[in-house]
């Protein structure tokens, strides 16, 4: 989803960065839209690297160039395509533009150009927010269906005291997500977990390992981040991209991921063990090449330690765990098994032999297996939409707990 953050010239223009980057944390790609009395606060620069992208602050190019009418048609595009409009902070002056049809700047234009939804936080002294022009303008823009979030009262930067601080970021944050229809469910949960494959050497320029992608696990680590939860994503050898806000631990080998997993066990309030575990392991790793040769090769192996079982006896009373089981065949028999021999909450199975549900798939068709012996046939969907599938029961499951515990 994509965001314009408009900055005006006030006082409290520098939180404006602490807003940015709370919306990023969600997954958010923000445009930051500055008025010329917003740049006597921050700074541009400051915004661009913050956000990624050059921030708009002229209608027709920068001050002192020659007006450039394709540039203008260019941002005037961005109003066509992004989700909401977030003003904070917004002056007694913008504010009376907005209420009165005024676009004289990028900002004010853009407001008139965009269906987007609109969110304005006012900034401002006691005084003029008091005033009876600004609550007949605020009234105006409440009256076309702007969200106008009430200012904090308290000390204002002219000395007095009263109402006109700019909302706490984390009010702003909460309206943006609620208007925005994301969730911030799991805000309170630290969720620890793991993805992609491990790889077991057999000499220094082979090893053992199995197809997976990862893409399932980071599909979950990038759906708790986007619903508040603080992650920390454990990765054997993948392709992807590390997920942005998600602490992540890189790993090779199963003892690897073994030892970052248990590492974090202990503040997780939340265990999803997504990672294709190899379950075999060469016995012992030759310390030069194996070369090529007339007749057989023949492999001693050896079992992987299972990092879900050992979790598993770890756990405390408030910690969910959910495991992964990729079958072939006896898809349900299996995965009911492995719930009842690891004292899983849940377990999600999938048959990769199945079209649309391989390890390389952008999609997945999984079936859930809770303790009580429950089960929940998905149909087939992207593995992002299968990640906040698996978030919802999770959170149910909590929830009963919850309940339970109060009886």
């Amino acid at each position: 989803m994509r965001v314009v953050l408009g900055v005006t010239g006030g006082i409290a223009a520098y939180k404006a960065a602490e807003l940015l980057r709370k919306l990023q944390d969600r997954g958010l790609d923000i445009q930051v839209v500055m008025t010329a009395g917003a740049r006597n606060f921050v700074t541009p620069l400051t915004f661009a690297a913050l956000s990624g992208h050059k921030v708009i602050t002229e209608m027709f190019g920068e001050s002192g160039e020659e007006p450039n009418v394709e540039s203008a048609i260019e941002h005037i595009a961005v109003a066509q395509g992004i989700d909401a409009l977030v003003i904070a902070p917004a002056t007694a002056n913008v504010i009376a533009k907005m209420a009165n049809g005024i676009a004289d700047d990028f900002l004010t234009t853009l407001c008139l150009a965009t269906t987007a939804p609109i969110i304005v936080a006012p900034a401002m002294n006691v005084k003029m927010w008091g005033n009876q022009a600004t609550q007949h303008n605020l009234q105006a823009l409440r009256t076309r269906r702007i969200r106008v979030l009430e200012p904090d009262e308290g000390y204002l930067a002219c000395g007095m005291i009263g109402s006109g601080r700019l909302a706490s970021v984390e009010s702003i944050t909460r309206v943006v997500f609620e208007t925005l229809h994301l969730r911030d469910d799991l805000r309170d949960e630290t969720v620890l977990i793991s993805a992609g494959p491990t790889e077991e050497p057999l000499d220094p320029v082979r090893y053992i390992s199995n197809r997976s992608s990862g893409k399932m696990g980071y599909a979950l680590a990038e759906a708790c981040r986007r619903r508040g939860a603080t992650v920390t994503l454990v990765s054997g050898p993948t392709r992807l991209p590390a997920p942005a806000g998600v602490t992540v631990e890189n790993v090779r080998t199963t003892a690897e991921m073994r030892e970052a997993m248990l590492r974090s066990l202990d503040r997780a309030t939340m265990v999803l063990m997504a990672a294709a575990v190899v379950d075999f392991a060469p016995a012992g790793v030759v310390t030069e090449k194996i070369r090529k040769r007339q007749g057989d090769l023949h492999l001693e192996l050896k079992p992987t330690e299972d990092i879900l079982a050992e979790i598993s006896l770890r756990h405390r009373a408030h910690q969910l765990i959910v495991g992964f089981a990729a079958e072939t065949n006896r898809l349900l028999e299996n995965a009911a098994a492995k719930v009842r021999e690891k004292n899983l909450d849940m377990i999600v199975a999938n048959d990769v032999t199945q079209a649309g549900a391989g390890f390389d798939s952008d999609t997945n068709i999984v079936t859930l297996v809770f303790a009580d012996g429950q089960v929940k046939p998905l149909e087939k969907m992207s593995k992002f939409d299968v990640a906040n599938v698996i978030l919802d029961e999770a959170i149910g499951l909590r929830s009963k707990r919850a309940a339970a515990g109060k009886r």
